[in-house]
């Protein structure tokens, strides 16, 4: 999923240099929901892990 937020934001600043607007802004704010999801999952993985303990 980061993968895919950081090729977004890629295409993003790629199509804000050469002037395309619309596609700038939709693929910037796909990256920041991509990336939000990412950062969502991240913390319940971390919480999961430290509520288990320590695996064997």
């Amino acid at each position: 999923m980061l993968y895919w937020a950081l090729v977004f934001l890629v295409v993003a600043l790629i199509a804000g240099v050469f002037g395309f607007g619309g596609i700038a802004s939709a693929s910037a704010g796909i990256a920041q929901i991509l990336f939000v999801i990412f950062l969502v999952l991240f913390v319940v993985a971390m919480v999961a892990r430290a509520v288990r303990g320590r695996a064997p």
